[in-house]
């Protein structure tokens, strides 16, 4: 069953997709939130844009960037 309303995420969250990036990582950190979501790769840092629809589906889960790195 799917949550509902827009999932909870903020610029500066990091993310755990499903699937690995072809580097090998799982780690994501949400650099632009909107109808897309921008993402860098935390191991090669590879910027990639995704519909907000599509990163719903792919993302496993979400934490708060460490302590005193938000943006505000």
């Amino acid at each position: 069953m799917s949550q509902p309303g827009p999932l909870e995420i903020h610029v500066g969250d990091r993310v755990r997709m499903r699937k690995p990036h072809p580097c090998g990582s799982y780690e994501w950190e949400v650099t632009r939130i909107g109808a897309d979501i921008g993402i860098r790769c935390l191991l090669c840092g590879r910027r990639v844009m995704l519909p907000r629809s599509k990163f719903e589906k792919r993302v496993k889960t979400i934490a708060p960037p460490p302590a005193g790195e938000r943006i505000a």
